[in-house]
């Protein structure tokens, strides 16, 4: 449309109406596929607003239905390999159900929280939240289940809302076992706490996992062997080097994750040690380099959770999907070059 002095105005919605000869609300429903709009009226409705060039404002819809047709993710660190492949199999499912991401960190004290501080802007700009690794107590459990937001919670299991994981405790058993076959029985194991500020039970769950595995073994715990790695490659090879170097070092080695046995062979090579001769090691992931690092490891689909819960929230927000259910999702053991049947000496 021109104006004056041979500007261009835009067709707004009050154009289409009169030229449609309906109302802005019937405009509206039309051109959404409304279910009770009939389909003279919605052909007649798109013929005006393909005539007047009419483009719908985005941020109007939405304000009009309701939605904003944003999802927001919460995770606890979003540097790390784990959370930015779960944010890519997120981000697959929503670009095609045509939904924004809204991405927040959670670290430090509840109340700071993004979903249940008292001023909670991020829970209000959303229409449902996915929850990585953030990990809920009693209480806070039944503060999400009140905040009336749906919400999918990805990496444990929760009753009260939609949520899926792995078993932590049988692929720390996995890899230790798989250790315990090649008959390896001086097994390290790097781990750790969370990182400051954040709650999690992966840590604690792979060490009772491994803990579980020596002692159907009849091998008795030693603390010495347990080392923090700090979930990062530089702590891993920090580790490494302080079981290496010890009076008893391992003949073997079992990483709660990928990134700290990346480190682990670092410090082997550093130390003149050949792995798998002198040292076996196995990780938890299947990060992507694994495969070219021959690193053994217990297979988790990352990217394929985010994927699902995505795909969950989708459903949910449409209807098609109760919220509390739990879907636990299954791990492999994927043996490489990185293990092997311990070498007599």
């Amino acid at each position: 449309m021109s104006g004056r002095e041979g500007t261009t105005t835009h067709a707004s919605i009050v154009d289409v109406a009169a030229r449609a000869g309906v109302s802005v609300a019937t405009v509206s429903r039309a051109l959404r596929d409304h279910p009770h709009v009939a389909n003279a009226t919605r052909q007649r409705v798109q013929d005006a607003a393909t005539a007047l060039h009419y483009v719908a404002d985005a941020n109007a819809s939405r304000l009009a239905s309701g939605r904003s047709n944003t999802i927001g993710l919460v995770a606890p660190i979003l540097t790390s390999w784990y959370t930015t492949e779960v944010i890519a199999g997120v981000e697959e499912v929503l670009q095609e159900a045509e939904l924004d991401l809204l991405i927040s960190t959670r670290r430090g004290a509840p109340d700071n929280h993004p979903v249940f501080g008292p001023n909670s802007s991020f829970r209000q700009r959303v229409d449902g939240m996915i929850l990585v690794d953030v990990f809920f107590d009693t209480e806070r459990s039944r503060d999400l289940v009140r905040t009336s937001t749906p919400a999918v919670v990805l990496g444990e299991r929760l009753d009260q809302v939609a949520s899926l994981s792995i078993d932590n405790h049988l692929g720390a058993e996995m890899a230790t076992r798989h250790l315990l076959d090649l008959g390896h029985r001086r097994i390290g194991m790097i781990g750790g706490l969370a990182l400051p500020g954040i709650t999690s039970n992966v840590p604690e769950s792979r060490t009772a996992g491994y803990e579980s595995a020596l002692a159907a073994a009849r091998i008795r715990r030693d603390r010495a062997l347990q080392v923090d790695g700090h979930f990062t490659i530089e702590g891993g090879r920090r580790a490494a080097r302080q079981l290496l170097l010890g009076s008893q070092p391992p003949t073997a080695i079992f990483c709660m994750s990928d990134e700290m046995a990346f480190g682990v062979l670092q410090a082997a090579r550093e130390l003149g040690l050949s792995v798998p001769g002198d040292l076996s090691v196995i990780g938890f992931d299947d990060h992507t380099a694994a495969e070219a690092f021959g690193l053994s490891t217990i297979r988790q689909p990352v990217k394929e959770m985010g994927r699902i819960a995505a795909r969950l929230m989708t459903d949910i927000l449409g209807g098609h999907a109760a919220e509390a259910h739990h879907h636990p999702l299954g791990i492999a053991l994927i043996a490489r070059s990185s293990t092997a049947q311990l070498s007599v000496r």
